[in-house]
C-alpha cells in the first residue's frame, strides 16, 4: 500500500482564503503607493513652462506700458553717456613713437597687399616675385618707391630681369589711405633686414598720390625708364623724427607727448 500524500500541517483557525485576499489586497495597495511616489517627481511638462512663459510676457507687456519694459530707449535719454568710476578718465589710444606706429599699420597693409606675392619674409619666390630685401628700390628714393607702389611695374628692373611675366606687377593703390602708403613703405624699409630707419610720413604719401594722379601715362604701370627719369628723388615733405609721439590710430602727431 502506497504511503499517504503529505499536506502542509495548517492549523484548523487559519482560513486560506482570507488571507490570501488581505495579502492581494495590502500588495496592491503597495504598488499603488510607489506609483504615486514616482509620478510625484516627474519632470514639469514643456507645455506647462510654455504657457507660463506666455503669461510672463503679456504681464510683462501690461506693466511696462505695451512693451515699454523691455524697450531700451525708454530707458535710456538719448546722449546718454556712462559715468566712469570715481577717479576714472576716459582717455583714447596712448600716443606711440612713430616708427613703431608706423610700421604696426604697415605690417596690416602688407599681409593684404603683399604678402601673397613677396611672401611672409619678402624674399619673394625669385622667379615671378623679387624679393624685397636689400632692394634698391624699395629702400632708395622715395618718390620712385611709391610710384611703383600705387601704379604697379611692367618691364625689367634695374637689374634687367623682368618678374611676373609679361603682365608684371600690379597696381596696389586701389583701396590705399595716405596713412595705408606711408605705413606700408615705412613698414617695407624697415623690416625684413632693412633698416633705413626713416619714416615715410603721411604728408609725404598724399604728396605721392598727388603725383601720381598726373602722370603723363595715369593709370598704367610704371616702367624703369619712367621712374629714372621722373622718379628718381625723395617725396617731399618734413621728415619726422621715428621717436616723435603720434597717435597710433591716426598717424597724427601728438604735441606735448613725451617719449
Amino acid at each position: 500500500m502506497s504511503p499517504p500524500t503529505q499536506k502542509p500541517d495548517l492549523e484548523d483557525s487559519i482560513n486560506v482564503s482570507v488571507v490570501h485576499g488581505r495579502v492581494a489586497r495590502e500588495t496592491a495597495a503597495t504598488a499603488r503607493e510607489k506609483r504615486i511616489a514616482s509620478n510625484g517627481s516627474e519632470p514639469i511638462s514643456l507645455w506647462v513652462l510654455a504657457a507660463s512663459g506666455v503669461v510672463f510676457l503679456i504681464a510683462g507687456g501690461i506693466l511696462g506700458g505695451a512693451g515699454k519694459l523691455f524697450n531700451y530707449a525708454s530707458i535710456f535719454q538719448d546722449g546718454y553717456v556712462r559715468t566712469p568710476p570715481p577717479g576714472a578718465v576716459e582717455t583714447g589710444p596712448q600716443p606711440k613713437e612713430a616708427l613703431a606706429a608706423y610700421m604696426t599699420r604697415g605690417s596690416k597693409i602688407y599681409s593684404v597687399k603683399c604678402n601673397g606675392c613677396h611672401m611672409s619674409d619678402a624674399k619673394g619666390d625669385g622667379a615671378n616675385f623679387p624679393s624685397l630685401v636689400g632692394s634698391a628700390w624699395a629702400t632708395g628714393e622715395t618718390e620712385r618707391f611709391a610710384m611703383i607702389i600705387l601704379n604697379g611695374l611692367h618691364g625689367p628692373m634695374s637689374t634687367g630681369k623682368t618678374y611676373g611675366g609679361a603682365g608684371g606687377m600690379a597696381a596696389q593703390g586701389a583701396g590705399l589711405s595716405p596713412e595705408d602708403l606711408a605705413g606700408i613703405m615705412t613698414y617695407v624699409r624697415n623690416n625684413f633686414g632693412n633698416s633705413v630707419g626713416d619714416v615715410v610720413t603721411v604728408e609725404m604719401a598724399k604728396a605721392a598720390m598727388e603725383i601720381s594722379s598726373k602722370r603723363a601715362k595715369v593709370g598704367q604701370q610704371v616702367t624703369t625708364e619712367e621712374l629714372t627719369a621722373d622718379h628718381l628723388k625723395a617725396l617731399p615733405g618734413e621728415p619726422l623724427d621715428p621717436k616723435a609721439m603720434v597717435d597710433p590710430i591716426t598717424l597724427a602727431p601728438v604735441a606735448g607727448a613725451a617719449p
